[in-house]
């Protein structure tokens, strides 16, 4: 124990004060041998081979505590430092002849992999070859490790380790995974097959996809008898989830092998009704749900209603189940696929799973506030976990059940989204539960989901009329405007920003009183203060004396979430502009200068960026009352439409744009101003880059409206020219849908410029029609398709034309034409 606790405080200071530790390579070089050491020891277990039941990892192990500890101090200190040391030392213990060095290399590279990611990358394809060799070793406990070092790799490298080693990891574990007289083995195999397709590219998984099947439908045959004659489930319980992990990537390409699975699977859920195969019940419900989600409701309904009776039967049991039954969390995620697949005709069942959802999503977890006497008395092993308060006082919450309860809200936002009105009968009692949970500080993923069923909530209840809806609003607002000034993790307050912004575009002009607009006026004005203070901070860390690269990458990290919020407030800024138009500039004023701040020459492209998005905001959607800010916004506009950063380009160019199309006449000059440079920009050598190529389209988009709502200020005979050989538009489909609909305005009226003499540029505009529809620039509900489709079957009238124009498209883009031609 007191090797642990050494540990510890090594451990600990690599979390917390990682640079300073970096600097005494000569602690961490004497500590990594000693982590090595205690995962070394390991005891004889001539059972542990085909043990049915998963232990819990003993954490007061040696082993577990090595092993946890490396992988946190390699989290801390970062690969540059770690992996150098360690590297050595794995090589030699997986030479050793003792199995127990053998696994503890193997478990120590699984360990690694997260905090020595970029390094390990760099020589990932030796490590992978290395690996796969162990899972021949003669010992099980290390063919064991090597599945779980697989497994691991898979996750913390993917997609690039499935796009590298697909071929070689896929027949490897698929062999493993016949190991019979190996249960844990096979089962581990089965797992790290589970981790290697979750993230698996689905192109890359298909051509394997009939090897894979076979193998994972002979071993659930062979397991299932052993089920029957031995009881032993611990290979078919993963092999279960394989095939549901298989079918959830493979997806339509899953339907010629439906029926091969789908009996076997009923039947397991009608039969393992017994209390020690209720894990396998729950997977094995996981799996028909995922693999009809897979194929599709066409496929699927053969044995919808079959599914749907077990499920139901399952649940009128549910009130006998206990509160740590794992079927109850795998049946809730079960019903919310069920209802993705059916759609509104899940609505039925609705009355029979609402009950126990709303029962698991309202568990109240336990909490106490002890001294250490009684903290020592309650292990961790009933599920609690402890906040020291000092003065000998603890903060204890029991965690049983609050995974289930995250779960469970989240299904609750899952049914909001998919059956739209058909849940307006459960609005009412799912608001009161979710209100409350904005402040439910015990699990993010609950907060999350609160926020999240605010706005579909507010759609569910709109067939209820005006005065419904609006008492459900007057109930969320006040919570979630209080939820943005108070919520301490920026992910979750990411979510609550931009489902608060969702709620004031689905509720319109009015839905916030002079008190609101108050409070949201001096919380979105200190977060830009904060935003900026937090910038002042990360310089004053960059001059630190333990500054080194690791904590680059931590402040740029911190910089990301940063820029993520300012996004959210620029979100909110957006709903709030759209909704009440000019009237909310006075309110406005008091952020005025920090969003002013943000585009000064001297700050980071993202502050440019979106501090140059709310002005557009403010043309677009304050026009012509916006041009009293002109003086603000107008030559940064200008100015940044040939920025190095695209990003910025494009929200000065998309600025420029809307200028055109809602500016009133006191943004004329600037429009014949703007011009020449939004063409410098479009005619760069590099404009169509990947990274160039949306600021690229917003320009040439912006020209377009200049051409269209202010034509006295360009010369638009001489421009047009031009502008027609720079389309079509296919990144940014927004602006893609504004040119072509300009595009048919101009045929419609017979432009001359555009037709050309006697119809000569018919051949071209349809290769930019047929270009536009290959690459899914023009959705086929848009009216701007018909009025495509409508210019080419005129053209279809007149033969020779027709002839002449079709003649000049590649076989790719007749079809283009045709499929036009057909969809809309």
């Amino acid at each position: 124990m007191q090797r642990q606790l050494a540990l510890e405080v090594i451990v600990t200071l690599s979390e917390t004060a990682a640079a300073m530790l970096r600097k005494h390579t000569n602690i961490v070089a004497q500590t990594i041998p000693q982590m090595l050491a205690m995962m070394v020891d390991l005891e004889e277990d001539e059972d542990w081979a085909n043990a049915d039941e998963l232990e819990d990892d003993d954490f007061d192990s040696n082993a577990v505590a090595g092993e946890s500890a490396l992988d946190r101090m390699a989290c801390g200190l970062g690969g540059k430092l770690v992996l150098p040391m360690i590297k050595e030392h794995i090589m030699q213990m997986l030479q050793n002849p003792d199995w127990k060095y053998r696994h503890a290399g193997l478990m120590a590279l699984s360990a690694i992999g997260e905090g020595c990611h970029q390094q390990m990358e760099g020589i990932l394809n030796e490590i992978v070859n290395f690996v796969l060799l162990f899972l021949q070793d003669p010992h099980p406990r290390v063919r064991y490790a090597a599945c779980n070092a697989v497994g691991q790799m898979a996750t913390d490298f993917a997609p690039g380790f499935q796009k590298k080693f697909h071929e070689k990891v896929i027949a490897a574990l698929l062999q493993t995974m016949d190991d019979q007289g190996n249960q844990r083995v096979q089962a581990h195999a089965a797992a790290a097959l589970i981790n290697f397709t979750e993230d698996c590219p689905k192109s890359l998984l298909i051509p394997y996809l009939d090897n894979l099947v076979k193998h994972l439908h002979s071993i659930m045959v062979l397991k299932l008898q052993e089920l029957i004659q031995k009881g032993t489930k611990l290979v078919l319980e993963q092999v279960v989830t394989s095939i549901a992990s298989v079918a959830d990537t493979a997806e339509e390409k899953f339907v010629p092998y439906y029926d091969l699975f789908m009996p076997s699977l009923k039947h397991i859920v009608e039969n393992a009704v017994q209390k020690e195969l209720r894990l396998l019940r729950g997977k094995t419900i996981e799996c028909i749900s995922l693999i009809g989600l897979a194929v599709g409701k066409e496929k699927f309904m053969q044995d919808a209603s079959d599914v749907m009776q077990l499920l139901l039967k399952t649940q009128t049991d549910f009130s006998d189940m206990e509160d740590d039954d794992p079927q109850i969390s795998y049946m809730i995620s079960a019903w919310a696929r069920m209802c993705k697949i059916l759609g509104k005709e899940f609505q039925q069942y609705l009355p029979v799973v609402m009950g126990p959802l709303m029962k698991t999503a309202s568990i109240k977890p336990e909490v106490a506030l002890l001294d250490t006497q009684d903290m020592e008395n309650m292990s961790d092993d009933d599920g609690w976990e402890f906040v020291n308060l000092g003065d000998q006082q603890s903060f204890g919450i029991k965690t049983a059940g609050l995974e289930e309860k995250s779960t469970a809200c989240q299904m609750l936002v899952c049914y909001a989204k998919e059956l739209k009105e058909g849940f307006v009968e459960y609005t009412e009692q799912v608001v009161k539960l979710m209100v409350p949970l904005l402040k439910f500080y015990f699990h993010d993923g609950v907060r999350v989901a609160a926020a999240e069923s605010m706005p579909l909530l507010l759609e569910c209840a709109r067939v209820r009329g005006p005065e419904y809806l609006t008492q459900m609003w007057h109930f969320m607002c006040d919570a979630l405007i209080k939820a943005i000034g108070t919520e301490p993790d920026s992910d979750v307050l990411s979510e609550i920003m931009h489902s608060f912004a969702k709620c004031i575009e689905v509720m319109g002009d009015g839905c916030l009183n002079n008190e609101h607009f108050e409070e949201l006026g001096g919380i979105l004005k200190a977060k830009l203060e904060e935003h900026f203070k937090n910038q002042e901070l990360r310089q004053v860390k960059r001059q630190d004396e333990d500054y080194d690269e690791q904590v680059e990458e931590s402040l740029q990290d911190e910089d990301d979430n940063d820029v993520y919020i300012l996004t959210k407030v620029s979100d909110i800024l957006h709903s709030i502009f759209s909704s009440y138009k000019e009237k909310v500039l006075p309110w406005f004023e008091q952020l005025l200068p920090l969003i002013v701040n943000l585009i000064c020459p001297h700050r980071p492209w993202p502050d440019r960026q979106w501090g140059l998005c709310i002005f557009d905001d403010v043309i677009e959607h304050c026009s012509p009352a916006s041009f009293k800010y002109a003086e603000y916004f107008l030559r940064p506009m200008l100015q940044y439409v040939c920025d190095n950063s695209p990003e910025v380009r494009q929200a000065a160019a998309y600025g420029l744009g809307v200028m055109a199309q809602y500016g009133g006449d006191n943004y004329r000059p600037f429009c014949t101003e703007a011009l020449p440079l939004l063409v410098r920009v479009i005619q760069a050598a590099d404009s169509r880059t990947k990274e160039n190529v949306n600021a690229t389209e917003n320009c040439i988009s912006a020209v377009g409206k200049m051409m269209k709502f202010k034509p006295d200020c360009v010369n638009v005979d001489e421009v047009l020219p031009h502008w027609l050989s720079w389309l079509p538009l296919h990144e940014d489909k927004e602006e893609a849908v504004q040119t072509f609909g300009y595009l048919c305005d101009l045929i419609e009226s017979n432009h001359p410029v555009v037709l050309g003499p006697n119809n000569t540029n018919l051949p071209k505009i349809f290769k930019i029609i047929a270009d536009g529809e290959m690459h899914e620039a023009i959705k086929h509900e848009d009216p701007c398709a018909r009025r495509l489709a409508n210019v080419v079957r005129q053209v279809q009238t007149s033969g020779g034309l027709w002839t002449e124009c079709i003649g000049q498209l590649s076989p790719e883009q007749q079809g283009a034409i045709q499929g036009l031609l057909s969809s809309a």
